[in-house]
């Protein structure tokens, strides 16, 4: 038989990581398999032949992705067309479903086996939309447990593959360490605090996080506090804000990176929803999420109904109760931020009691990812 050719397109460099974590498990199983894509550096060096280097795919923004769009579908055009050509036995799209949905649909119809790797969020809103990348892809691959469950109600094959962060991630990290790796003292206490890595996330809430911590470091002497800058940029708006804000500047510390460290160190963890709840959870740390959109925007969302899930942040989303305290719209405000969070912070027992929930839930999210997506892919190749 001839080794496999499998097509690969990543559109961001999480899609990247999580690319050259697939095409290793892939290379387990299919030692002499061809793959070539759309790539970042990671894949590349995994062995990813590239034809377009994936930062093509990122542009961020309304009017950037309108200034891009004719690059952008020309772009598009030209890589079907070549993944055609090549002949592949499957295409995988990891991420980027504004691109790759498209681009499997296009495959798919013209006798290409497809999987999209990493499902939207169809549980949060817009269920509807799992027929639609059905349409798309043989096979998705989902992060979450209540996402197959979701597609079998419009007849598409999904599986759970268990989240990376899950398995990358200690069950049980260690807080000593990762405050030495960050030069914070053992006794000090900290609060980590994370806007959100958007330049919009940042100017929209850390105005009001900070002073949520302003009102904390009253009740907590020697209060340290550290933010997380995913970014140059990011560290450029987080100094600017802060020689806004009324708090003293000595008592932040502005990190390059670093997220997760912060998170374990930290004796409690202030953020937006997003992922980083997520990886709060996995570091087994007390946290409030507090997040406002436009109010438009939520307005919209609410009379449409748009929203399907009862809770915002993952943490309460995976266990299907209020775990963790969210702050949300006119409830996000430093007050009610502070208030909570002083809650963690001067009653340890109150995070104890949840604790074995968050190592339950990562228990439940630790399947080896790669090793799952792998096996999931390597069914349709064996099904030829």
């Amino acid at each position: 038989m001839n080794p496999p050719r499998i097509a690969l397109c990543a559109g961001e460099a999480s899609g990247d990581l999580l690319g050259a974590d697939l095409v290793r498990a892939l290379r387990e199983r299919f030692p002499d398999a061809q793959f070539a894509g759309i790539t970042g550096p990671k894949m590349r060096a995994a062995g990813v032949e590239t034809w377009w280097d994936a930062s093509q795919l990122s542009v961020m923004g309304l009017v950037e992705v309108l200034r891009h769009l004719p690059r952008l579908l020309r772009l598009r055009r030209d890589f079907r067309r070549r993944v055609l050509d090549w002949k592949p036995d499957v295409f995988i799209g990891i991420d980027a479903p504004d691109f790759n949905l498209g681009v499997e649909k296009w495959l798919k119809a013209r006798g290409i086996r497809t999987v999209h790797d990493v499902s939207p969020s169809v549980w949060a809103w817009r269920e509807e939309r799992a027929e639609k990348i059905g349409e798309s892809a043989d096979r998705v691959l989902c992060l979450f447990p209540m996402e197959p469950p979701i597609y079998a109600k419009h007849g598409v094959d999904a599986r759970f593959i268990g989240h990376p962060l899950a398995d990358s991630m200690p069950l049980q990290p260690d807080h000593s360490a990762a405050r030495r790796e960050l030069g914070i003292a053992d006794d000090a206490p900290v609060l980590a605090v994370l806007p959100g890595s958007r330049m919009g996330e940042i100017e929209r809430m850390l105005p009001i996080f900070l002073a949520a911590a302003e009102h904390v470091a009253k009740d907590i002497p020697n209060l340290q506090i550290v933010v997380p800058a995913a970014d140059e940029q990011c560290k450029s708006a987080i100094e600017h804000q802060l020689t806004s804000s009324r708090f003293a500047a000595s008592n932040v510390r502005i990190l390059d990176g670093h997220a997760q460290q912060a998170m374990i160190a930290s004796d409690a963890v202030l953020l937006a929803s997003g992922t980083a709840a997520l990886e709060a959870m996995l570091a087994k740390r007390p946290m409030v999420i507090g997040h406002r959109i436009s109010p438009t925007t939520y307005r919209i969302i609410r009379a449409f109904g748009l929203l399907k899930s009862r809770f915002v942040s993952l943490p309460n989303i995976l266990a299907g109760r209020a775990l963790v305290p969210e702050c949300l719209q006119d409830e996000c405000t430093p007050q009610r931020l502070a208030t909570e969070l002083l809650r963690w912070l001067r009653d340890p027992a109150a995070f104890a009691a949840i604790e074995p929930e968050f190592l339950r839930l990562h228990e439940e999210l630790r399947r080896d990812a790669s090793r799952q997506a792998a096996s999931a892919i390597a069914e349709l190749l064996d099904h030829e």
